[in-house]
């Protein structure tokens, strides 16, 4: 591996940057102005297709996979022992588990109608197993992992009837992975009588991160930064190509973490990588970064702040309504079209929490979960 990977670790600004803005997009995308008046692509697809939305968690766990291999890679030439590093990943994924946990039970502790998924739960989950993955594996390995459980996925998930339907079905709550998550998955289900982020699901969403860590590779390899370039661009546009081709059949869709999904996003994700590599890091375009750098320092905790910070927004009430109700009704009452004016709150809202996020930054403290 020392022959393979660079010694050197410099920061990646471009990776940093990248971080902060999915965090910003995912705050502004979880939290409207008003529910009923939101953009289409600013919403998750209610089935098949991609919005802007649907970008933003894979495109997350794969930053996820980028760092595990640049955290990893320096423990490994380190020689680090393994039974330290298996415990600190297992700890860590506890704490970004149980934090997610927390945040379910907001506001009310309602324990009996507790939900046991969520985006935090998905990203412990695909951080412990990526990990576990990277310390054990050469990337060569985790190319066919991966590809073996796309395959493995889509042909379970197309060959093999639903319990109680007699055929296949991909329709929203009748479907294989919907049946396994009324089955075995405990608590309330997001929709009732499915879950995008249950059971059957997470094991693609792992190959969202396992192609992080392909990136991450290629980033600490020995290639020169414009070769780099070339790589993720050019793999990434072929891979997002094959998604496309492999939705025809197997058709992209967030809510079951489809394969063809995984292949969009993750070769979006690359060639999105590719370009600010380019930009920030090779032309030292550095200008626009700083505020994706500050949101990316804290990035979970951060998201975490944001769902806090929305018990005082959406649901503290003033004179009958809420603080993001009495900003959206002013702004549409002063001729704003009603989706911008959702769009506006969202911004505001991500503003607000950049103040802490800021704050913690300069004073240099930098909370891991």
């Amino acid at each position: 591996m020392a022959r393979q990977i660079e010694a050197g670790f410099s920061r990646v600004l471009s990776l940093d940057t990248m971080r902060g803005f999915t965090i910003a997009a995912m705050i502004m995308v979880n939290f409207p102005g008003s529910e009923e008046h939101v953009f289409p692509t600013l919403r998750h697809t209610k089935w098949n297709g991609l919005t802007f939305t649907d970008l933003i968690a894979p495109v997350f766990l794969f930053i996820v996979g980028v760092s595990i291999a640049f955290a990893y890679s320096r423990r490994l030439q380190e020689n680090s022992p393994k039974t330290e590093l298996y415990k600190k990943i297992i700890i860590r994924s506890l704490k970004i588990f149980a934090v997610g946990m927390f945040l379910n039970l907001l506001p009310n502790f309602d324990f009996p109608n507790l939900r046991y998924t969520g985006t935090l739960h998905r990203i412990a989950i695909v951080f412990l197993s990526c990990a576990i993955l990277f310390l054990n594996t050469n990337w060569k390995q985790q190319v066919y992992i991966g590809a073996g459980i796309l395959i493995i996925y889509w042909l379970v998930m197309t060959l093999i009837p639903t319990p109680g339907m007699g055929k296949v079905m991909l329709d929203p709550g009748n479907n294989l992975a919907a049946w396994i998550d009324q089955q075995y998955l405990p608590g309330k289900m997001w929709q009732g009588n499915w879950d995008p982020e249950g059971i059957l699901s997470t094991f693609p969403s792992i190959v969202s991160g396992i192609s992080g860590m392909l990136a991450g590779r290629l980033l600490l390899s020995r290639s020169s930064p414009n070769e780099k370039v070339n790589y993720l661009v050019t793999t990434g546009l072929f891979v997002a190509s094959a998604g496309y081709f492999w939705g025809l059949i197997f058709p992209v869709n967030e809510n079951l973490w489809t394969s063809s999904f995984v292949l969009v996003t993750s070769g979006f994700a690359a060639m999105l990588l590719g370009a600010l590599y380019f930009l920030v890091d090779i032309m030292d375009k550095k200008r626009g970064t700083k505020v994706g750098v500050i949101f990316g320092a804290n990035a979970i905790a951060v998201y975490v702040l944001a769902d806090i910070l929305a018990l005082l927004f959406y649901i503290s009430s003033f004179d009958g309504k809420t603080l993001n109700q009495h900003f959206v009704d002013n702004l549409i009452n002063g001729g704003i079209e009603p989706r911008l004016a959702s769009l506006l709150y969202a911004l505001l809202f991500v503003s607000v929490n950049f103040i802490p996020a800021y704050t913690l930054y300069r004073k240099r403290i930098f909370i891991k979960l």
